[in-house]
């Protein structure tokens, strides 16, 4: 599978109504394409400790914050490769390092303690993590459906559209189906625009003109937020956030 395994750039991110999604779509038409993967369903697990330290340490909003997820770009089994992503981020720059490997394989790695599957660099970092953080567990699914554009002209910038964002803390496999409860409201979207340099002025006005104002939104700080406010009824499957 051909696929970057390091990002450096800012991520962006806003909140749109169902309407502005529509305007927005329509003024990307003609600048920006969907992307080779389409629209997608994203999986997620996260990883945290026993008394959440990872997550409740990001929303203090510090200077520098890091998270380790397994990720999936669709339905997938056992043997199929999925993405150990370590995420930091540093006075607003996001790094992502990431390696691929059979889901058997990463759940054994890091949900069983099995020993590490491969030597490379980035394996080394996510293996350093695991060990730093003591009772590294998997914490919370989260699934979201993807729309992702590019630009015509081949520069670096990337829109993301993510809609339909539920999770939940139980059945904490990629092999489950998605289900859970809603983290946001169905009829919200979460953009987020990402880029290692400015953006683009058309999309500067759309969000001016709209008066939609960047949030340091997080789905999983999100889910975790109303997992401690709801606890028993997230197991549920109620309704997150409205």
């Amino acid at each position: 599978m051909d696929y970057l395994n390091t990002f450096k750039r800012y991520e962006i991110k806003y909140i749109l109504t169902s309407s502005e999604r529509n305007d927005l779509c329509r003024l990307i038409d003609g600048r920006m394409k969907i992307d080779r993967y389409g629209h997608t369903t994203i999986r997620n697990i996260y990883y945290d400790t026993d008394n959440y330290r990872i997550i409740r340490s990001s929303l203090e909003k510090p200077l520098y914050k890091e998270k380790l997820r397994v990720r999936s770009y669709g339905r997938i089994k056992e043997d199929d490769n999925v993405f150990i992503e370590l995420k930091k981020k540093y006075e607003s720059v996001v790094y992502k390092r990431r390696i691929a490997l059979p889901e058997r394989m990463a759940y054994e790695w890091l949900a069983k303690g099995g020993p590490q599957p491969v030597r490379l660099q980035i394996a080394d970092e996510i293996g350093y993590f695991r060990d730093f953080y003591e009772g590294l567990r998997p914490s919370v699914f989260l699934s979201y459906e993807r729309e992702a554009y590019t630009p015509e002209d081949q520069s670096d910038l990337r829109i993301t559209l993510d809609s339909n964002i539920i999770a939940r803390n139980y059945d904490l496999s990629l092999l489950c189906g998605v289900y859970g409860g809603n983290v946001i409201d169905r009829d919200l979207t979460v953009l987020e625009v990402k880029t290692t340099g400015s953006m683009p002025l058309w999309l500067i006005r759309f969000l001016n003109e709209n008066g939609i104002h960047k949030t340091s939104f997080s789905k999983y700080g999100m889910c975790y937020m109303n997992l401690i406010r709801l606890q028993n009824d997230f197991s549920k499957g109620v309704l997150l956030y409205a």
